[in-house]
């Protein structure tokens, strides 16, 4: 019988591989994402897209603007796809209704935009890589991927393992590698829509989980605006922070025309003065390697 994953498996690069199970993963990512994140121009990328979802391996949408027009496509992961992925991981084959759940679940969900303003921030933090040689992204998990029970708890502890819950979400966990020094993080995406007394809140989840982990990571808030910033870390002054936390601006950094690896994070109680993501290094307590490897 002729097995359609073997056939296609011949036919993808390791780059396809990378992207398939970005989107397993992490659900939605458009064809500017893609390309800034993997493909030297956006041509390049939208041929290799359509011949990847020519193979079935990708499905495509093409959201309406409110005010006329139309977005550009937004990838999400075809069956034949997910297929390929947990083959490639030795994992269960996905459900029959995967891909169709998954692109149904994002043509109609109301979280969309905070899911690829998610992504953004890390297919941003891959391009970077890509044309910067000494750093790379190592690692990056997805909310849905942090809440699962002991990613990050030692495995020397079984017992807390099973029985401590996280009682943050954080929207994404990376590991930046620059050279030999290794910034792992977590990060909370902002909207604009939450009070800020909601995002302090969480810090207290942070600190709990970090005491059960025994380390501890900077916490970037990746803010909808420079006055949200300011406002925040107003608060911030009044209340220090008990765990290394760091904000940055998404409209600052456009006009500045720099990405979340440059120098766009003031660290909470640091003096304000803007650090680069690998800098946040001085703020990690971690005894172990996070990639499983020496640096």
């Amino acid at each position: 019988m002729d097995d359609p994953v073997l056939r296609v498996q011949s036919q993808l690069t390791a780059r396809d591989r990378v992207l398939l199970g970005w989107l397993y993963d992490h659900g939605v990512l458009t064809s500017f994402q893609i390309a800034h994140a993997l493909f030297p121009s956006l041509d390049f990328c939208q041929r290799r897209l359509r011949t990847l979802y020519r193979l079935r391996l990708v499905a495509r949408f093409r959201p309406l603007r409110a005010d006329g027009g139309s977005y550009p496509y937004h990838y999400v992961i075809d069956q034949l796809g997910a297929e390929v992925v947990a083959a490639g991981r030795d994992e269960r084959p996905p459900r029959r209704d995967h891909a169709r759940v998954e692109r149904r679940r994002w043509t109609s969900s109301r979280t969309l935009e905070h899911r690829l303003g998610v992504n953004g921030f890390f297919t941003d933090l891959a391009g970077y890589a890509r044309t910067h040689a000494d750093v790379r992204l190592g690692e990056w998990l997805s909310e849905a991927a942090c809440r699962r029970s002991g990613v990050f708890t030692r495995p020397e502890d079984p017992a807390l393992v099973r029985a401590y819950q996280p009682r943050v979400r954080p929207d994404g966990y990376g590991l930046w590698v620059s050279g030999r020094t290794l910034v792992p993080f977590f990060v909370e995406y902002d909207t604009g829509g939450e009070p800020l007394s909601v995002l302090t809140g969480k810090l207290v989840g942070y600190r709990e989980w970090f005491a059960a982990m025994g380390r501890v990571w900077p916490v970037l808030f990746w803010l909808h605006s420079a006055a949200r910033e300011r406002n925040l870390r107003r608060m911030w002054a009044e209340t220090p922070p008990l765990v290394p936390v760091a904000t940055g601006a998404r409209d600052h950094a456009i006009t500045a025309g720099l990405c979340p690896a440059e120098a766009v994070w003031a660290v909470a109680g640091g003096g304000g003065q803007r650090s680069t993501l690998a800098d946040l290094s001085a703020w990690v307590l971690d005894d172990r390697d996070p990639t499983g490897e020496a640096a």
